[in-house]
């Protein structure tokens, strides 16, 4: 089995393990400041309530949410364990409702981008046969229903869930990606006071009182494509480009396939079992998590030909015996912010720790949201500003 297939099973069956060590337990409350970002499953919420019905005397949710994210989900609601339901979500950072009930599938987008990177109020809200969005106090959407299927006297319970959805997301008209790197603080939600369920996996990450567009990695973890899955050749004389913006110390990335991996930090290659090691600073700097981050931006332009790799029009390995063309269509491991897996160099290697404020390939931005593993330590779409203050 060759170095690829390892690495993606062994990044599999960890998910796997985290999905299935999800136990209720964890309880808080729903007031708090909370990050959405940093949860181990896509789909599952990061936290939920439920509360009879009948004990239901308000109709109306509000509660703040501040995100650079373009995409994914903030709010979700079900009754009839999940037969009739909401979900509220971004899409190009515009706010979307969908909603199923009965022989009724709606789907609305409208109203201003909130993902600027300021605090938003918004509040949810049913008017009848009509939902209603309102943010900052100012009606956004408004959604009505009609069936013609008689209506019931709704009993049982009602279900909120905040970060994901309970039901599954082929129910959805118009599907999205639903990892939402956002904060959200002092909710309301309808008259419930009890706290809200996460679970035994769920370990909080800081909002911090100040932000910017980027990618945040705090010295722990790393984001991981599938080079396949990226875009690849246009022409050999130009190559594969990968960039890299930001200020930041430690590994930037590094890239693995049989028998061969490259790990730019100072700078590793291995192949066919020997190791040459070289220095590269590139302007950066070795770190760990106590270091500073650099006050300078960086630039890093990485560029694969068929036979070399040169890193800042600098060629840094040439090699006759690979074809990297070859090796980026059929994949590789294209690793942001150090290397995968558990082996010794893994240990060794100086994790990234810094703003990365954009990363392109072949002049394409790059999400985290769509790697094939990204740790839950890295913010795909928001970074602290130098001050790093956290909200309490």
């Amino acid at each position: 089995m060759n170095y690829l297939k390892e690495a993606v099973i062994l990044f599999l069956g960890l998910y796997l393990i985290l999905l299935c060590r999800r136990v209720s337990g964890v309880q808080i409350s729903g007031k708090r400041v909370v990050n959405l970002g940093h949860r181990q499953s896509k789909w599952s919420p990061l936290m939920q309530t439920s509360a009879n019905l009948s004990d239901i005397t308000s109709i109306t949710s509000f509660f703040e949410f501040r995100t650079f994210d373009p995409e994914g989900a903030i709010f979700y609601g079900d009754t009839k364990d999940g037969q009739d339901w909401f979900v509220l979500s971004l899409r190009d950072g515009i706010p979307e409702m969908q909603i199923g009930k009965a022989d009724i599938l709606v789907s609305v987008k409208g109203g201003h981008k909130l993902n600027d990177g300021a605090w938003h109020l918004l509040e949810l809200r049913s008017e009848g046969k009509f939902v209603v969005l309102e943010v900052n106090n100012k009606a956004e959407l408004v959604v009505g229903l009609h069936s013609k299927l008689a209506e019931e006297e709704l009993t049982g319970k009602i279900r909120l869930a905040v970060g994901g959805m309970l039901v599954d997301k082929q129910k959805l008209f118009h599907p999205f990606q639903p990892e939402m790197d956002a904060c959200i603080r002092g909710g309301h939600w309808l008259n419930l006071s009890t706290p809200w369920d996460t679970d035994s996996t769920w370990e909080p990450q800081p909002c911090f009182s100040e932000i910017k567009r980027g990618s945040y990695f705090p010295g722990t973890g790393v984001a991981v494509f599938n080079t396949s899955d990226l875009p690849g050749l246009k022409t050999e004389e130009a190559g594969i480009t990968v960039e890299i913006f930001g200020s930041w110390t430690g590994t930037a990335l590094s890239l693995q396939s049989t028998g061969f991996q490259y790990i730019l930090d100072g700078l590793a290659v291995e192949l066919d079992g020997h190791k040459d090691v070289k220095e590269v600073h590139l302007g950066l700097k070795e770190g760990s998590e106590t270091v500073d981050l650099p006050r300078e931006p960086a630039t890093l332009t990485f560029t694969i030909l068929k036979h070399s790799l040169v890193v800042n029009s600098k060629s840094e390995l040439e090699t006759e015996s690979l074809d990297f063309f070859t090796m980026w269509k059929k994949g590789m491991l294209l690793t942001f912010g150090g290397m995968p897996g558990d082996s010794e160099a893994t240990k060794s290697t100086h994790h990234l720790r810094g703003c990365l404020e954009k990363i392109l390939v072949q002049g394409q931005v790059i999400d985290l949201d769509r790697a094939l593993y990204k740790h839950t330590a890295v913010s795909s779409h928001s970074c602290p500003t130098e001050a790093m203050n956290e909200l309490t």
